[in-house]
């Protein structure tokens, strides 16, 4: 069988711009991945698309030869005409291997028909993370274009807005990118497509072509040498002849960092995904010769890309800004009761719970009961109704390494303070490991946030969109106050409520903070419900 068969019946797959959120009537094509001409798989990255809210990857539908209609920087309109994908009615669209490398001949016996080898195309769209959630972003590819996987194999990363959560292969065959890293997609939106070839054995779908193209073949076919020399993965490092996985290959790039500038701790001195979060870029040498002048000064500046995460964060909270009436109360609490509390019995509470009694407990066990009693701050608005949530699942501000973060505790007006400290802890744990899945960060119906582990002394929280308020702690400093007529030193905490003054007023909302104040600076009532 020769080239031609594989071409007797072009047909062309239209790529469109697809539709990626409800207000969003535009895009502009940032950057093409791959060029005019070039062999691409399913679900391949080809290019960047950037709308007013974000910027997403876009995929290959089919695998193919990619036909570019749109240039950079061009404003399409939802559903306007990117690019096309050439590919061969009855080919075999899991081996795109086989057209780059361009084999002009596969020993077939003669007079035997050419075999035809029926293809399934598997599309994987951005599941339904949560229920505020309408895109995510592609953070990081584990699998480049091209490559062959199994299914459950875990092939991309993708964040929102609150987690990132691993996306897993729905089936085995070759990957086609369809959004690149860095990609905003909408719920539904295709991220790519896996060609499986029916009845062949996985491992056989691409090596087996190429392994039966004489080694003769690379003289006669510049082109296609060259097509497949450009096809070499970004994840072999060219500075340190080290292979690296896309992912590393990724962060290290984020970093402006070689493979050469990372200690591997895997097997084998492997560079994992951790080396790569852990790697920092190493202060220029002092230099050895002729110093310089005293009145020299270096004023260096280095420009680095903001993460997907990050630039989702940003985006949403200037649009609470923008959309909410957000106020914030201030008051004060005396921490003396729940610090004599503690010292008193928190090796008792350790020793049978097997966790730490901290202040989480005390806060988030007074704000479920203080919800309980001013329901306004513990629901949101819904277009043009109040939706009132009759439960208490508090979502706790947790700093990660890619970021903020703010996993959810549910139900917890009826857990114990051992059952709080040790959900706290373990999501703390998950999110410091960027663990988390989005189930894990969304659905909260209030926010408590803890400035004072960094020293914060006083702040206004910003609003955890769709929710309504959120409760700020800050450092405990011991100051002088007045008891009874008379001076004591007190240690003091500030607390701030900010919230939206469209559903809250401001006796719900002073009500509230004295509330928990009360609750806070008595214990006892907590206890006893009163």
């Amino acid at each position: 069988m020769n080239d031609s068969t594989y071409f007797s019946n072009i047909m062309s797959v239209e790529i469109k711009v697809p539709v990626v959120g409800e207000s969003i009537t535009e895009v502009t094509l940032a950057s093409w991945r791959k060029k005019d001409g070039d062999t691409v798989a399913l679900d391949e990255i080809i290019a960047d698309l950037d709308s007013d809210k974000t910027t997403f990857e876009l995929t290959a539908p089919n695998a193919g030869v990619l036909r570019i209609v749109a240039k950079e920087g061009d404003v399409l309109p939802i559903g306007g005409l990117i690019a096309k994908v050439d590919v061969s009615a009855g080919a075999p669209e899991a081996s795109p291997a086989v057209v780059a490398a361009s084999v002009p001949e596969v020993s077939t016996p003669v007079g035997a028909p050419a075999v035809e080898v029926a293809a399934s195309v598997t599309n994987m769209n951005v599941p339904a993370v949560g229920e505020s959630i309408t895109e995510v972003t592609i953070a990081t590819w584990y699998k480049a274009e091209g490559d062959f996987v199994n299914k459950d194999d875990i092939i991309c990363d993708v964040d929102s807005d609150k987690a990132t959560f691993e996306l897993p292969a729905e089936a085995s065959g070759i990957l086609h990118i369809a959004a690149g890293k860095g990609a905003t997609l909408p719920i539904g939106g295709l991220i790519c497509s896996i060609t499986s070839a029916a009845g062949a054995a996985p491992t056989s779908a691409v090596p087996a072509p190429v392994a039966a193209a004489p080694v003769a073949a690379a003289a006669s076919a510049p082109t296609s040498v060259t097509a497949a020399a450009s096809a070499t993965p970004a994840f072999i490092d060219a500075n340190a002849a080290l292979i690296i996985s896309p992912v590393v290959a990724s962060i290290l790039a984020e970093k402006g960092l070689h493979a050469s500038d990372v200690k591997g701790t895997g097997a084998n001195g492997k560079i994992t995904k951790e080396d790569a979060m852990r790697a920092t870029k190493s202060a220029p040498a002092t230099p050895t010769v002729a110093a310089a002048p005293v009145a020299a000064s270096h004023r260096e500046e280095e420009r680095s890309k903001m993460s997907s995460l990050r630039k989702t964060v940003a985006r949403r909270l200037v649009a609470v800004k923008n959309e909410t009436a957000m106020l914030t109360t201030f008051n004060e609490v005396d921490m003396k009761p729940i610090m004599d509390i503690r010292g008193k019995y928190k090796d008792k509470f350790k020793d049978k719970y097997n966790i730490g009694l901290g202040f989480m407990s005390f806060f988030t066990k007074a704000v479920t009961i203080a919800l309980a009693e001013f329901p306004a701050v513990n629901a949101y608005i819904d277009g043009d109704e109040i939706i009132y949530h009759r439960f208490m699942d508090v979502s706790i501000a947790v700093s990660a390494p890619k970021g903020l973060v703010v996993p959810v505790i549910r139900n917890a007006e009826a857990m114990s303070f051992s059952e709080i400290e040790a959900e706290v802890a373990r999501l703390a744990g998950l999110a410091r490991d960027n663990k988390l899945s989005l189930e894990q960060m969304t659905g909260g119906t209030f926010t408590i946030t803890n400035g004072g582990v960094f020293g914060s002394m006083l702040s206004t929280p910003i609003i955890n969109s769709p929710q309504s308020a959120i409760l700020g702690m800050h450092n405990i400093v011991e100051r002088p106050v007045a008891i009874n007529g008379e001076v004591h030193i007190r240690p003091i905490m500030y607390v701030a409520l900010s919230y939206d003054h469209r559903i809250i007023d401001g006796r719900e909302s002073v009500g509230f903070l004295v509330r928990v104040k009360q609750l806070l600076e008595d214990p006892t009532r907590i206890l006893l419900g009163v």
